[in-house]
């Protein structure tokens, strides 16, 4: 007999369902707190940066244009 054919479920048995881990398990307020902490940290090593409202407008730009003209998925050279 195989044993990883014993260890799957049939379809009449309930799936087992997978619980969040890590991040995910944490309550929002618990991912907000930490997620500002790394950005604060971010800031104060010198690694953050701000977009100026310029910036913003140019980025907002490039992304229009790159994804402007692009048709379905797929029939790009296959």
């Amino acid at each position: 007999m195989n044993t990883k054919s014993a260890n799957r479920t049939n379809s009449t048995e309930t799936p087992v369902l997978k619980r969040p881990r890590g991040f995910a398990a944490m309550d929002p307020a618990t991912q907000r707190r930490i997620a500002s902490e790394g950005g604060r940290a971010s800031h104060q090593s010198g690694r953050g940066h701000r977009f100026t409202s310029e910036e913003a407008r140019a980025a907002g730009r490039k992304g229009g244009q790159a994804s402007r003209g692009r048709g379905t998925q797929g029939t790009a050279a296959e």
